[in-house]
């Protein structure tokens, strides 16, 4: 893992780390680096490895490499950084990030040290890409790699088949996300397994009322998380608000997130164009965002694809109406008119679908009364986990 900074992978291993029993099995966490504001959140019953300077150095500028002497680490990455811009030339549709990590794992690799080489593991799990430090840097008679990507969504090199074909499993987050996977590198079929995001409701539910939140205005509010990036699809909300005020006049939603750059460029350039300053709220980077998902009417997952969105979960698990997007992993976590809405991408069309679901009360009551008699939390899914160590 990199860094436990907010995010939804980050979110899932702190999940799975929370699900832990200690009596069952020992722990050994390894990250790149010691930051995020998760940081605290991990167990005292999970092992944290001392940090490696050389693998907080794969995200810094090279300059920073170069002035603290990790020549091979700057090298390999400027290599990788070539032959990703080779294969972005070969190829018409856009090389997606995942590629690109998989060119620097293979150029830098060798200038990393091994990770706690003195131990042979049971099991060990590559939970983000890229997955090639844990293939040479780690000993263990079983291997996992984690699959977080619908890759129907994204174009990735066909190389990244020759890193995924070495490890013993591959556990997908939806039978949807293992299927975009199969039809991408179909001789992996048979690694593939079903390993849900765990989450626990307890620890949810009790991070929901550590902090009083409440939103400005008397109107309608909803909410959105997500980091600004393509997928999460957060510049349609402005247009989407300039939509819904027609009818719901004082209506608000509010965006917790951070990112990319231009993707926010992108989200500040909508709201510009739709006028909608006073009606769309940048939240920014949040630590703890239950109380915020505590406080909204409504969560707006408006992405134009997901894995399986944990703050989707997350929301249901708060007992909050959830409206999602039609991506193509949508009905994977998603019971139509049950335990949320699904609505169509097409911005004209999803308004009109949001404005018909925010009025209909009966639904929204019975989808709240839904979600107060399940529990959506999954801590059992480790016990997969468990069965692979053996």
């Amino acid at each position: 893992m990199h860094y436990m900074e907010l995010g939804g992978a980050e979110s899932a291993l702190l999940g799975l780390l929370q699900a832990h029993d200690s009596g069952k099995a020992d722990i050994d966490l390894f990250l790149y680096d010691h930051v995020g504001e998760l940081m605290h959140y991990i167990p005292s019953s999970i092992n944290l490895l001392p940090k490696i300077d050389a693998y907080s150095m794969l995200e810094r500028p090279i300059s920073e490499l170069l002035r603290k002497g990790y020549w091979g680490v700057a090298w390999g990455r400027t290599v990788a950084r070539y032959f990703a811009k080779q294969e972005k030339k070969n190829n018409k549709e856009k090389l997606d990030d995942i590629s690109v990590y998989y060119y620097i794992s293979k150029y830098a690799s060798p200038f990393l040290p091994k990770i706690n080489p003195s131990v042979e593991y049971d099991l060990a799990i590559s939970f983000l890409q890229p997955h090639l430090y844990v293939l040479k840097k780690v000993r263990a008679r079983k291997k996992l790699a984690w699959l977080h990507t619908d890759y129907s969504k994204v174009f990735v090199s066909r190389k990244e088949e020759e890193v995924w074909s070495q490890f013993d499993y591959i556990a997908a987050i939806s039978e949807e996300v293992g299927h975009s996977f199969v039809s991408r590198f179909p001789s992996l079929s048979s690694k593939i397994m079903p390993i849900e995001n765990i989450l626990s409701s307890k620890f949810i539910r009790e991070r929901a009322i550590e902090n009083d939140v409440s939103f400005p205005g008397k109107g309608i509010r909803l909410l959105t998380i997500g980091r600004y990036s393509y997928p999460k699809k957060l510049e349609d909300i402005p247009i989407l608000t300039a939509s819904l005020q027609k009818t719901f006049p004082d209506l608000k939603w509010f965006i917790i997130g951070y990112g990319n750059p231009n993707e926010e460029k992108k989200i500040l350039d909508s709201i510009n164009f739709a006028g909608t300053k006073d009606s769309v709220v940048l939240l920014g980077k949040k630590t703890n965002p239950y109380p915020y998902i505590k406080a909204c009417d409504f969560y707006v997952q408006p992405s134009r694809y997901e894995g399986k969105s944990i703050t989707v979960r997350e929301a249901q698990i708060l007992c909050k109406p959830v409206i999602v997007t039609a991506y193509p992993t949508a009905a994977s976590q998603i019971q139509n008119g049950v335990d949320g809405v699904i609505v169509p991408l097409d911005i004209e069309m999803c308004a009109n679908s949001i404005i018909s679901f925010l009025k209909n009360k009966e639904k929204q009551t019975m989808i709240v009364n839904y979600l107060s008699e399940h529990d959506y939390g999954n801590e059992n899914e480790i016990n997969k986990i468990y069965k692979l160590a053996r």
